[in-house]
């Protein structure tokens, strides 16, 4: 073991003694002493729960609520895995989740006891942490200190499920040394300081709230403030209050808070910057001067398999440049070869997306620490290159990313989507993130998807939800010139079906729910526009047309791929 690794429990025990505040939610704050001390009593409380020979594991099962970073702080100090439950599954699936882990403590509260109801769950003690019973299970225990001897930097630490678009989730293993280990290097690259407060509104089952702002935070003594769920009308008062300096985002978030109605004072905050994922370059510029605070694109998977940083000189629309420990390139899945560079036009359009996109992959050490009980998605994820005979190495230990990208000459890496958000379109390969970043441009869309929808004989055709602006209305004509307009819009790019909805459905993470997009298709609820072949205007699609296509969905065999 490597003695100059931190630990996540280090890192805790560190807080002792801190008076300042250090954890604000609901407008009541308690110090960073306070903290470690709760979280010392709940270690020992874990200590004495946990049957011999157990997995040291705890499943959360928590709104992000002071329990939570307290929980994760008492795994850290007892050598325990916190498994984030997620409050979205249901029934068979979320007792799934939990005997999938081997839970053998549930933390939750009683807002969630509705979800347990019925469910087998055989040896789980499960603690409500708002009942009297809790607080009198802890009182024996509120003396102790805290003592991170207990754990190791390769010491699991957290069960993170991966939110997959096909099969159960995958419980991605961190230890504690990769995740103090992502707390001090954001700290460093953002300059985190000791009086910062991080918001933490993303949900904290979630990587992106416990690795890239609770751990940070953590790492640099700084203070956290808690929002329950993720409120778009809640967050600047919640800025405010707390004096938030950070915060992290995930999918649609930024575009929820650009759809809140503008304020004369909304640059009054004392907001820095966030860092997140799937905003894109117009809704970041549009989020900078309507609040004064830069977001910073990153690219981290949860797995910790590949790493994309931000360097100065990185091109709009860019991520950035690989990590230094990274060797990381773009291929092609089909070929096992690496992309060529993306071409651009003048104006900034990509030329030759067909043969740049691939999926990125990190051909160096990566440090993926694998999936609990899960062999073969451990497989998928390491796989190599298929030797041929001008193969200098085989590749046997790359790390696939499932995200799509390209890189330009200088070795800058831009976002193209996940890889089952592929379309391919008259043989053409395409994007969806490259087309929805050009329909957010349209003055009415809240909120954009773009997905794949099978094609009747072959392929894919494009399929767009719009969520529109509050007092917005669909107008095909005027939505048919702003696609005209656009001078980096492929000729295949353009959506054959448009559904309107008044807000994009999302995961509890908040990132658009296209499975169930995809599975519904244009035979939905919500009113659908269509372009048939051949014409130029959308119109709406009407039962008869509906028809029409199923029969030649059925007249070439493709009938049941409507619903995959």
């Amino acid at each position: 073991m490597d003695s100059s690794r931190r630990t996540v429990g280090e890192l805790v025990q560190e807080r002792w003694g801190d008076h300042r505040p250090g954890l604000w939610f609901e407008g009541r704050a308690i110090s960073h002493h306070q903290v470690a001390a709760g979280a010392a009593a709940r270690a020992a409380l874990l200590n004495e729960l946990l049957p011999p020979g157990a997995e040291p594991h705890v499943g959360v099962l928590l709104d992000n609520t002071p329990e939570y970073p307290l929980w994760l702080s008492a795994a850290a100090l007892s050598g325990a895995a916190v498994a984030g439950v997620n409050p979205t599954r249901r029934g068979p699936e979320l007792a799934r989740d939990i005997r999938h882990t081997e839970c053998r403590v549930l933390i939750t509260e009683r807002a969630h006891l509705p979800l347990l109801d019925g469910l087998e769950l055989p040896g789980v003690r499960v603690l409500v942490t708002d009942t009297d019973a809790y607080a009198d299970l802890l009182k024996p225990y509120e003396g102790a200190k805290p003592d991170a001897g207990g754990a190791g930097p390769d010491s699991r630490f957290l069960l993170l499920f991966t939110s997959g678009s096909t099969g159960a989730p995958k419980a991605a293993i961190c230890t504690q040394g990769r995740i103090a280990a992502a707390g001090l290097s954001l700290v460093d690259h953002f300059g985190v300081r000791a009086d910062d407060t991080h918001y933490i509104c993303m949900p904290m089952f979630h990587g992106n709230a416990v690795i890239a702002d609770w751990a940070p935070a953590l790492a640099a003594g700084a203070g956290i403030a808690l929002r329950r769920r993720f409120s778009a009308s809640g967050f600047l008062p919640d800025v405010r209050a707390c004096g938030a300096t950070y915060f992290t985002y995930v999918g649609r978030a930024v575009q929820y808070l650009l759809a809140t109605p503008a304020r004369p004072d909304d640059r009054d905050n004392p907001l820095r910057r966030g860092f997140g994922t799937e905003a894109g370059a117009v809704d970041a510029a549009a989020f900078e001067k309507r609040f004064g605070a830069r977001l910073i694109e990153g690219y981290g998977s949860s797995e910790g398999g590949a790493a994309i940083q931000r360097t100065p000189g990185t091109p709009a629309g860019a991520i950035g440049r690989a990590a230094p420990a990274d060797d990381l390139a773009v291929i092609d899945p089909g070929t096992r070869r690496e992309c060529p560079p993306a071409v651009f036009a003048e104006d900034g359009r990509l030329l030759n997306g067909a043969e740049s996109i691939g999926e990125l992959v990190n051909r160096g050490a990566s440090p993926f620490e694998g999936y609990w009980r899960n062999p073969d998605a451990d497989a998928a994820r390491r796989r190599g290159a298929s030797p041929g005979p001008d193969d200098a190495e085989a590749g046997e230990d790359w790390y696939w990313t499932g995200d799509l990208f390209y890189r330009d000459a200088d070795g800058f890496l831009y976002f193209a989507g996940r890889s089952d958000d592929r379309l391919r379109v008259d043989s053409e390969n395409l994007a969806a993130a490259m087309i929805e970043n050009i329909l957010a441009r349209y003055e009415d869309a809240a909120a954009v998807a773009v997905y794949a929808v099978p094609d009747p004989v072959a392929g894919d055709q494009v399929m767009a939800t719009l969520a529109l602006k509050e007092g917005a209305r669909f107008d095909p004509l005027s939505f048919a010139g702003f696609l005209r307009a656009q001078p980096d819009l492929g000729t295949k790019m353009a959506p054959r079906f448009l559904r309107i909805v008044e807000r994009m459905p999302v995961t509890a993470t908040n990132k658009i729910h296209r499975v169930g997009l995809r599975r519904e298709g244009f035979r939905c609820p919500d009113p659908v526009w269509w372009r048939p072949p051949g014409e130029p205007a959308y119109r709406t699609l009407l039962a008869a047309d509906t028809d029409g296509l199923v029969a030649q969905y059925r007249a070439h065999g493709r009938e049941e791929l409507l619903t995959r």
